[in-house]
C-alpha cells in the first residue's frame, strides 16, 4: 500500500507531500489544478518514462519519492517499508534508488509490479501483457498449475541431465576414444613420482660431463687429502693432515679445549666430503647408453607435460579425471536409455496434464468474458464486448483479452480497442471479476464520458475493488468522490509571481464544500450542497 508520495520541482508542483489510507482515495480539483500531474509523479517513480521538460522552470532536477507498505497486514513481522526514489534533471539522464541505494531505471520497473497498477493515460502495462492475463484468468477459474510446474522443472533437469552426459551417442563415442588414447598414453609412461623429471635432469648433468666432474672432485680430493688411494701418488700435505697438526698443536692445553673440539669436529666433516669425493672419482664412469636413456625419458615427460599439464604432479591428476570421465561414457548408454525413457513418459504426462489447464481456461473463459461485460454495462459501456481467447493448444498459452469498446466495433486485443478512460473501466471490470493483482490500483480518466446513474454505478464499483485493496482514482463526478473513503483536494494558486500546486485531505464541511463545486461549479449554493450530503449519505459517509 502508498503511504506517501513526496514531490519536488515537477512542472507546476514546487514542493508537495500526500499521506494516504487504505481504502479508496479520490483526487479531485479544477479542470488543469494538477490532479493528473500527481498520478504522473507516481508513474514516474514507478519506473515511467522520464524528461526534462517535466522539471519546473528554473529547477534544476524534479524529484518524486514513495513509501509503500508491503506485507500481509498481520503485525510488524509480516510488514516491511520499500521506499522508491526518482530524480529527473534539467539537464542529463535521469536516476532511480530503491531502499535507498542508487539502482537502474529497471530496478524500479520490477519492483513496481508488484506494488501498483495505474490505468488510465500513463498506463502501466499491467494487465495488457499475456502473462498478466493468463494470471487473471487463473485467478477466477481457480486454475490449478502445480502439475504443470512439476512436469517443466522436471523436463529442465532431464535435460540438462542428458547434456552432461556429453551429447548423442556419435559425440560421447569420439570423446571416449580420445579419452582411451589418453589414458593409453599416460599410462604407458608408467608415472609414479611427481619429481621424476627434476631427478632425471641431475642425473643427466652428471652423465653428461662425467670426466670434468671426477677430475674436478679428484683435484678437490688431492688438497683434502693427498695419501688418498683414488688420488694415486699424492705429493704435498693435504688439509686433513694441518688438520691434525693443529689439534695436536692444542692438545694438553685446557684453555684451547674448545677450539680443539672445533677443529676435531671440522676434521671429521671434511672426512666424509672426502669420502664422497672419493666415490666420484672411483665410481662416476661415462655412460653414453644411460644419458641416451635418460634424454629420452625426459622428452616423453615434456611431451606429457605439454599435453596434459605444467608438471607431472597436473599430468598425474589428468589421468585420474580421464579414467572417471571414461567410465562415466562408458556407462552413459544405459543411463541416456533411462533419461530418455523418462522423457517420454514425462512429456505423455505433460500432454495430459496441460489438455487439462487448458479445458479449466477454456470453460472459464465464457464466464468470465461474460461477467466482465456485464460490469462493463454498469460502467457506462453498454454493449460492450469481451472475450478471452484460449491457445488451442498446450495448456492454452497464450490467453488473450480482447474488448470491443462499442456496438458494431471489432473485438480487438485489450491493449488496442479502448481510449484511455475505456480501457481503466475494462481493468476496473476484469478486477470486479478476478480480484487479483497489486495492492495499489489507481485510476484515471476512468469517469471519462460518463454521468448520471453510471457515474454512481462506476463509484460503486470503485468502492468495491477498495474492499481488500488501496484504490486512488483522479476524478471529475461527484457521484464517483462520494464513494471514497479519503478525498484529496488539488488547487492551483499564485506565490511570488508563480503558479504553484497544493493539496489537502478534506472532511467534514469542507468536502461538503468540493463536491458541491464538482456538482454545480457553486460550492455556495444551498441545493448543491444539500445534494452533496446527500450523496455522502447515500455512500455512508459522514459529512460531519
Amino acid at each position: 500500500m502508498l503511504t506517501e508520495l513526496r514531490v519536488r520541482d515537477l512542472g507546476v508542483i514546487e514542493d508537495l507531500s500526500l499521506s494516504f489510507s487504505s481504502g479508496m482515495t479520490v483526487l479531485t480539483g479544477e479542470t488543469g489544478a494538477g490532479k493528473t500531474l500527481v498520478v504522473e509523479a507516481l508513474h514516474l517513480v514507478l519506473g515511467g518514462r522520464a524528461s526534462p521538460t517535466m522539471v519546473r522552470a528554473g529547477a534544476a532536477e524534479a524529484i518524486v519519492e514513495a513509501r509503500f507498505i508491503v506485507g500481509d497486514g498481520d503485525g510488524d513481522d509480516g510488514e516491511r517499508e520499500v521506499i522508491l526514489s526518482r530524480s529527473v534533471p534539467a539537464v542529463g539522464r535521469s536516476r532511480a534508488w530503491v531502499e535507498g541505494r542508487m539502482s537502474p531505471v529497471s530496478a524500479l520497473v520490477d519492483v513496481a509490479s508488484e506494488l501498483v497498477e495505474i490505468h488510465g493515460q500513463h498506463e502501466h502495462q499491467s494487465l495488457v501483457t499475456p502473462a498478466a492475463q493468463r494470471v487473471v484468468l487463473d485467478a477466477y477459474a481457480g486454475t490449478d498449475l502445480g502439475d504443470i510446474i512439476r512436469l517443466r522443472a522436471r523436463q529442465r533437469e532431464l535435460a540438462v541431465a542428458l547434456s552432461d552426459l556429453g551429447g548423442d551417442l556419435q559425440q560421447r563415442a569420439r570423446e571416449a576414444d580420445v579419452l582411451r588414447y589418453q589414458i593409453e598414453e599416460i599410462g604407458s609412461a608408467d608415472l609414479t613420482n611427481p619429481d621424476e623429471d627434476a631427478i632425471l635432469r641431475q642425473e643427466e648433468v652428471r652423465l653428461a660431463d662425467a670426466g670434468a666432474l671426477r677430475e674436478a672432485a679428484g683435484h678437490a680430493l688431492e688438497l683434502l687429502d693427498p695419501s688418498s688411494e683414488a688420488v694415486g701418488v699424492g705429493v704435498g700435505v693435504g688439509v686433513m693432515e694441518l688438520l691434525g697438526q693443529a689439534e695436536s698443536a692444542l692438545a694438553d692445553r685446557e684453555s684451547f679445549d674448545e677450539q680443539r673440539r672445533r677443529i676435531a669436529s671440522s676434521a671429521i666433516d671434511l672426512s666424509d666430503v672426502a669420502l664422497s669425493l672419493r666415490d666420484v672419482v672411483e665410481q662416476w664412469e661415462d655412460d653414453p647408453a644411460r644419458l641416451a636413456v635418460v634424454q629420452e625419458r625426459r622428452r616423453l615427460l615434456a611431451e606429457l607435460r605439454r599435453k596434459y599439464g605444467e608438471d607431472l604432479a597436473a599430468v598425474m591428476a589428468f589421468a585420474q579425471v580421464a579414467i572417471s570421465r571414461l567410465a562415466d561414457l562408458e556407462n552413459a548408454e544405459a543411463v541416456a536409455e533411462q533419461l530418455q525413457a523418462e522423457q517420454v513418459a514425462l512429456a505423455e504426462q505433460l500432454t495430459t496434464a496441460e489438455e487439462k489447464v487448458r479445458k479449466v481456461r477454456t470453460e472459464a473463459a465464457e464466464r468470465f468474458g461474460s461477467l466482465v461485460g456485464e460490469r462493463l454495462a454498469d460502467l457506462a459501456m453498454a454493449g460492450a464486448r469481451v472475450e478471452v481467447r484460449v491457445g488451442p493448444e498446450g495448456a492454452g498459452d497464450p490467453v488473450e483479452l480482447a474488448l470491443g469498446a462499442n456496438v458494431g466495433e471489432a473485438v480487438l486485443p485489450l491493449a488496442k480497442a479502448a481510449s484511455g478512460g475505456e480501457l481503466a473501466r475494462a481493468m476496473l471490470a476484469i478486477r470486479l471479476v478476478a480480484m487479483h493483482g497489486p495492492a495499489t490500483m489507481v485510476f484515471d480518466e476512468v469517469d471519462a464520458g460518463v454521468g448520471g446513474a453510471s457515474a454512481l454505478s462506476l463509484g460503486r464499483a470503485l468502492a468495491e475493488v477498495a474492499t481488500d485493496r488501496q484504490v486512488l482514482v483522479v476524478t471529475h463526478l461527484a457521484q464517483v468522490a462520494a464513494q471514497a473513503n479519503h478525498q484529496i483536494s488539488v488547487h492551483k494558486e499564485e506565490s511570488g509571481g508563480r503558479t504553484v500546486t497544493t493539496a489537502a485531505s478534506i472532511a467534514g464541511e469542507d468536502r461538503v464544500i468540493e463536491l458541491s463545486r464538482m456538482l454545480s461549479g457553486h460550492p455556495d449554493s444551498d441545493a448543491a450542497r444539500a445534494h452533496a450530503r446527500e450523496l455522502l449519505a447515500t455512500s455512508g459517509v459522514d459529512p460531519a
